[in-house]
């Protein structure tokens, strides 16, 4: 049996690791959206630092040893043990057809699949159906709430960070017992820390890397949410412009 502090530990680093997976996320106003920016770039810069000392590392010694088909077979698995989630969330939102989807594809995956390595549910039109608690509640009406970065877990909103309890709640590692959970937990973290390498170039290279993370988690969020067709916001600059043409052509 863990204890206390050292499963708060495991946490932690599990946090700081998920963080980066929001480096993917909705296009809401500045103004509107970032109402907590002096904080959230304190808290953005802090996760940066453990991303720098930790994780960063540790994803780069991990793809370095790890083979392509090696790094694909271990992200399907933890793909696979967040399937649970989309299940519920489906089945929340009204989605009973997305559900059975999302159910078949756990129990191929599961079991021809090896446990998850490979994805002949893919293969058989059982196309992956994500949803998660936050894009639940969106779906329900909840207001997303100013954007947030979590100390560790970093680009968030209020509404988003809410839905991690639940999410967290209803994982597929919580099946197994404590050691094996875990385990499951911080290689996710690493293997999650590692696809996103990629990205690091492009977000240094961004003139504020800052906004770059928030404009990019907000807007990927968004068309998650909206399941890929999210509404068009008119920007408050076109429609001023919009409502100068129109009084110009009237007063011609």
């Amino acid at each position: 049996m863990k204890t206390t502090g050292n499963r708060r530990g495991l946490c932690l680093v599990a946090l700081a690791g998920l963080a980066l997976a929001g480096c993917a996320s909705t296009g809401e106003k500045v103004s509107m959206g970032d109402p907590w920016e002096p904080y959230t770039r304190r808290m953005d810069s802090f996760n940066n630092g453990v991303d720098r000392v930790l994780l960063k590392p540790l994803a780069k010694g991990y793809k370095f040893i790890t083979p392509d088909p090696v790094e694909r077979g271990v992200s399907n698995v933890f793909s696979n043990l967040r399937t649970p989630i989309s299940i519920v969330n489906n089945l929340l939102q009204g989605k009973p057809t997305s559900a059975l989807s999302e159910t078949g594809r756990l129990g191929v995956n599961s079991t021809i699949g090896l446990a998850g390595i490979f994805d002949p549910a893919s293969a058989m039109g059982l196309d992956k159906k994500s949803e998660d608690f936050g894009q639940t509640m969106a779906v329900w009406g909840v207001p997303s709430g100013p954007y947030f970065v979590l100390p560790f877990w970093g680009p968030s909103t209020v509404r988003s960070a809410v839905g991690l309890v639940p999410n967290q709640l209803v994982h597929g590692r919580n099946f197994f017992e404590t050691g094996v959970r875990d385990k499951l937990l911080i290689s996710e973290i690493i293997t999650g820390r590692a696809s996103l390498l990629a990205l690091d170039g492009q977000i240094a290279a961004s003139n504020d890397p800052y906004i770059f993370v928030r404009e990019a988690y907000l807007q990927n969020r968004n068309f998650v949410i909206y399941d890929g067709n999210p509404p068009i916001v008119e920007d408050e600059f076109e429609d001023d412009f919009d409502e100068d043409l129109d009084s110009f052509d009237d007063d011609l």
